[in-house]
């Protein structure tokens, strides 16, 4: 036995010599996935963008720190990518809102608006319904412009039972209706990509993501499906038909255009912005500009995370015709994009139009008609 074991590895290291020697494998050439990103060979016109065509409004912004940050540095990296008002989502209400008001005042600029937040995880409280809805009163009289939900608001934070507050929870009804009585809309992220509550395999688009970020990846009742949490929001946004809602991230529907515009068309107070998904109408041009077409009014620039160096890429892809250009997270996007070479008018509506027309009190006079 012994000896049948030696011969038998004694013919296996024999053939894979023999098949590295036949089909010339380089055994310093073997990579990860993860490794292999292959410049192209492809020569097309290129029109890299480093700024906007037309002054915007970026809708989906985080600023952790602005009740103390140089709003004059913030402003000169503006007037590069050519940004007229940026949208900090980040306000988190109250005191912290008064002070991040404080040094907008301070620098005496109308190019910063800011939204404010809510706790939801003190929803047992006896008075936190009545307590919440004075503070959303206090911080639109300060100057929140709107009001921000982060996706853990639906998803992780628990009631004193350890019960997963949904968004659509009765005892939110009254934010979302005051939030129309005041008129400012709502900014709401839930879920996240689909990709994430798949298996993780070989089958699965993110599967690089999931394997760099482990801790994105849920079970399919993980906090809960994620069909549940995406209907969830939409029943919000069907209860409360005086309140506009943008649906982040495009509602987690930017891979399925079809069923994200049925959805814009049963629910009219319902907008979206295209913050972190930029990859994915690139890798569809001709539907996601047929999309834009038909949805020019509903849909808002945002770009979340900000990073003045990935401002760019937005900007190739909507207003380029070029092709087969990268994204600038491989992980996010292994595949190349496409422009969707927008005209105009929609353009327009994109960058600023549709976010002044549903947020109260932004500046008109710094863009054009």
């Amino acid at each position: 036995m012994r000896h049948s074991l030696l011969c038998l590895l004694l013919l296996m290291c024999t053939l894979s010599a023999f098949t590295q020697r036949r089909y010339n494998i380089d055994s310093t050439l073997r990579m990860d996935f993860e490794e292999y990103d292959p410049v192209s060979t492809l020569v097309v016109p290129e029109h890299p963008t480093s700024s906007a065509k037309f002054p915007f409004i970026d809708i989906h912004s985080h600023h952790w720190r602005m009740d103390e940050q140089d709003l004059d540095q913030l402003q000169k990296e503006m007037d590069q990518l050519n940004m007229g008002i940026v949208v900090n989502l980040s306000g988190r209400g109250g005191r912290a809102l008064k002070a991040i008001m404080d040094n907008i005042e301070k620098h005496n600029t109308n190019r910063i608006a800011v939204f404010t937040n809510i706790n939801i995880r003190s929803i047992d409280e006896p008075d936190w319904t009545e307590n919440t809805v004075k503070q959303l009163e206090y911080d639109v009289s300060i100057g929140a412009k709107g009001l921000k939900i982060y996706k853990s608001q639906g998803m992780t934070n628990t009631d004193k039972n350890g019960d997963r507050i949904k968004i659509n929870d009765p005892r939110l009804d009254p934010v979302w209706a005051k939030c129309g009585e005041l008129g400012i809309p709502v900014i709401i992220h839930s879920a996240d990509p689909k990709s994430f509550w798949d298996p993780h395999d070989e089958k699965n688009e993110r599967w690089l993501e999931l394997k760099l970020r482990p801790n994105r990846k849920r079970g399919p009742d993980n906090p809960a499906p994620w069909e549940t949490i995406i209907a969830e929001q939409h029943d919000i946004f069907k209860k409360h038909p005086n309140t506009t809602f943008i649906a982040a991230h495009m509602g987690w529907y930017p891979n399925n255009l079809t069923k994200l515009g049925q959805l814009l068309d049963a629910m009219p107070n319902m907008y979206v912005e295209i913050g972190a998904v930029i990859a994915e109408l690139g890798r569809q041009p001709r539907h996601a500009r047929k999309f834009f077409e038909k949805y020019q009014d509903r849909v808002l620039f945002g770009k979340d995370s900000y990073k003045p160096n990935e401002y760019p890429t937005y900007f190739r892809v909507l207003e380029t015709a070029d092709e087969y250009f990268p994204y600038y997270k491989k992980y996010h996007a292994f595949w190349r994009m496409y422009g969707l070479d927008l005209p105009d008018d929609i353009l327009k509506k994109l960058y600023y139009k549709n976010a002044l027309k549903i947020v109260p009190g932004l500046d008109a006079s710094l863009f054009p008609e």
